[in-house]
Order: structure tokens, then sequence, then C-alpha cells
């Protein structure tokens, strides 16, 4: 119950996304415009966010209303994963990020582990898909689904960017802090299970 708020929040900025992008009645505009002020105001009375934030992020989002996609690179090594370090936040996550438009979802979690770890890699199985609102992530204002690729290393070597400041593998009793609104430990454990058994099927939901 304790983020029924967010999604509740997330609905309404949805119907209120939707109707801003359908309606032509000037009555109906207004009315929509209304549902996502109520919409950014539960989300600023709810979290540490600044309501004008809020309010000009909603703004932003036109057309129909859908998941935003996230995409993160297993890469496993001597039964150990690798991490990247978030200057962001100063903690670790998998490589990844959003999905590009005019990539498709390979093609970005190889273009990510690049970017940010300096390894160059090769996707070989899609783990698992997830609504990211189902896995104990902090409080996000708009829905995503989460994809985790297990990709393995064909050359590079590791290199920190402009995202990231440090790259190492980790093995899974030794896991340093991690970013919890990119990735969770109980994730990593489910990589690792596929990992340990290659025959699992795809995660999903």
């Amino acid at each position: 119950m304790e983020t029924k708020w967010l999604e509740w929040a997330q609905k309404l900025q949805a119907i209120a996304q939707n109707g801003l992008t359908y309606s032509e009645g000037v009555y109906d505009l207004e009315r929509y415009k209304q549902l996502r002020a109520i919409a950014t105001e539960i989300i600023a009375n709810h979290s540490n966010v600044e309501h004008s934030y809020v309010l000009d992020l909603f703004s932003r989002e036109a057309g129909y209303a859908t998941p935003k996609v996230d995409v993160r690179a297993g890469i496993f090594q001597d039964d150990t994963i690798l991490l990247v370090k978030e200057i962001s936040d100063g903690c670790w996550t998998l490589p990844g990020g959003w999905a590009d438009v005019g990539e498709s979802p390979s093609e970005v979690v190889v273009k990510e582990v690049y970017e940010e770890s300096g390894y160059q890699a090769r996707a070989i199985k899609l783990l698992a898909v997830y609504d990211r609102d189902k896995q104990g992530h902090p409080p996000f204002p708009f829905s995503v689904y989460k994809l985790f690729f297990q990709c393995e290393i064909i050359g590079g070597s590791p290199s920190s960017s402009i995202e990231t400041e440090a790259v190492d593998f980790f093995p899974e009793n030794a896991l340093p802090e991690l970013s919890l609104g990119r990735v969770t430990p109980a994730q990593i454990t489910r990589l690792f299970q596929h990992y340990r058994q290659p025959d699992l099927p795809t995660d999903f939901d």
C-alpha cells in the first residue's frame, strides 16, 4: 500500500496525457490539465521533489502515454558480474540506460556497455522483462519496463565515462552499494541464477 499513491499518480498522468493528445474541446482540455495538476500534487506531496519540477516533467510528455524502456546488461566473468559506478549518486549498477529511438533493445544495451564500461560486448539472451513498479525500486514518476540482457565481452578494456567513474567485477556475496533506482540486489541474484542455469526461461512481469 505504501506506493499506491505512485500508481494513482501515474494513472492520472497517463489519462491526462492521452486526453490532451486526442481531445479537441476547450473544456475537455481544461479538465485534463486539472487531472495532470492533481497527479503533480500527489507526486510532490509524497516525495522530496519540487512541485514545479514534476509539473514541467509531465508537461513535456506528449502523445499516447506508454511505459518507458530501460535496458541493462548482465556480464559475467569467473562467477562475478560487471558493475559500473555512477557519478550521479556514487553507487554501482549494471551498465545500461534508456532505450533510444531507432535502435533495437540489443543494440542499445551493447552501446551502453561500451559507453559506460569501455568493453565491447554482444547480447546473447534476454533474461528478464520487468515492470519497474513491481521490483522494489524507489518511486519514479513514470511507468518503466526494464529489460535485462545477458551479454558477453568481445573486446575493449575497462574505462570510465561522463556518467561512470569506475568499472569492476564483483562476486554475488560481495556486492558494493547499489544504485537502487537502477538495479536491486534481488535482480542481481536472479541474473546469477540465470547465469548458473542457462536453460531457465526468460522472466517477465
